[in-house]
């Protein structure tokens, strides 16, 4: 009985360990895209949009939560290299725990992951950037590659993911 019990609970109340999506998210172009992203969130962390972090972009630490590899093809200027799975904690050097923090991945799952370990180490004003790098390129705004150059690539991290870049604003790698 009481396994029904918390079954009916789960289904009253949804996913289990989730939050529902803000009603005030920032704006994303595709609202299938945006579907997509608030079912992947837990929205644990705070979100930032895309137009938010293109005002401040050079007032605040931005660092992308993804592999190697995806930040190596292009990235948000200024952006620093922090990983994943295995931070690279050299790129958290001397950034104060109480400055504004902003993580993208490619879509905000791995970011609001890194974004979860950052506060429990501390840093008080961390952001997760909702849509991430294929946002911010849907949006127009450019990235660079290692040398600092503007490029049109973006890795897609696979075709299925890719889909939800738009093809007349990147070169979609992967």
């Amino acid at each position: 009985m009481r396994f029904f019990s918390v079954i009916i609970g789960v289904l009253m109340l949804g996913r289990p360990g989730c939050t529902q999506p803000p009603e005030d998210r920032p704006p994303v172009g595709n609202p299938k895209f945006d579907e997509t992203i608030s079912s992947m969130l837990s929205f644990t962390v705070p979100i930032i949009g895309v137009q938010e972090v293109r005002d401040i972009q050079d007032e605040v630490y931005i660092f992308d939560a993804r592999n190697r590899e995806e930040y190596e093809v292009s990235h948000i200027e200024g952006a620093r290299f922090l990983g994943y799975k295995n931070l690279d904690e050299q790129a958290l050097n001397g950034v104060p725990k109480d400055s504004t923090v902003v993580l993208y991945c490619s879509i905000g799952y791995r970011s609001e992951k890194v974004a979860e370990q950052l506060r429990e180490r501390g840093f008080t004003k961390v952001y997760n950037l909702y849509g991430s790098i294929f946002e911010w390129v849907n949006q127009g705004y450019p990235v660079v590659d290692t040398t600092g150059e503007q490029t049109k690539k973006v890795h897609t991290y696979n075709a299925k993911w890719g889909k939800w870049v738009d093809k007349k604003q990147a070169e979609k790698v992967w």
